[in-house]
């Protein structure tokens, strides 16, 4: 797809979305749960966040840092003894940022029954250099139909975040300008 603008460092070869791909899988323990008994959500996000920095280093060569996790959506509780997959892959890449789409599936250790999904996150990665300043990151190319409708979803979410942070921006600039301070 060519929905992005051209890009000065066009020199950096484009990488295919299945370059990158990969699965953190992990067994939950009882030291993962909450009060409630369950896994602790806080230790999927860690999960979710390991697997996404992992995919944004490798697609961009180098390190990568969170920039911000546009969504978290918790859709089953996970259980001890629950294996955990945390898939995750580039969806989109601008400059020198990616978003990051991550699937979290969990199924019963000693049964073979099919996993289920039980979570999701968007986070977006900004490649950095050693004095971590922005450094530019190749173009991801969608390879499969669902590939292209994730990076078209990208793509909106963005133009939402940016957006959004416009609006507030622009609030709290009035705000101040009308003399009321927070």
């Amino acid at each position: 797809m060519t929905d992005q603008a051209p890009r000065p460092e066009s020199d950096i070869p484009p990488k295919p979305t299945a370059a990158s791909r990969t699965t953190l899988s992990h067994i939950m323990t009882g030291s993962d749960t909450n009060l409630l008994g369950t896994v602790h959500g806080g230790v999927i996000m860690k999960l979710v966040d390991d697997a996404a920095g992992a995919v944004a280093g490798r697609h961009s060569g180098g390190p990568a840092v969170t920039a911000s996790m546009d969504e978290m959506v918790f859709l089953e509780p996970v259980r001890v003894g629950d294996l955990v997959h945390v898939r995750a892959q580039v969806n989109w890449t601008g400059r020198s940022s990616m978003e990051v789409g991550v699937r979290v599936m969990a199924e019963r250790w000693n049964e073979s029954t099919p996993a289920t999904q039980v979570g999701s996150a968007y986070l977006v990665f900004a490649a950095v250099d050693a004095d971590g300043r922005p450094r530019a990151v190749p173009q991801v190319t969608p390879e499969t139909e669902r590939d292209k409708r994730r990076y078209q979803e990208a793509q909106i979410r963005r133009t939402h975040r940016l957006a959004r942070r416009r609006a507030i921006r622009e609030l709290r600039e009035k705000r101040l300008a009308d003399g009321i301070e927070d």
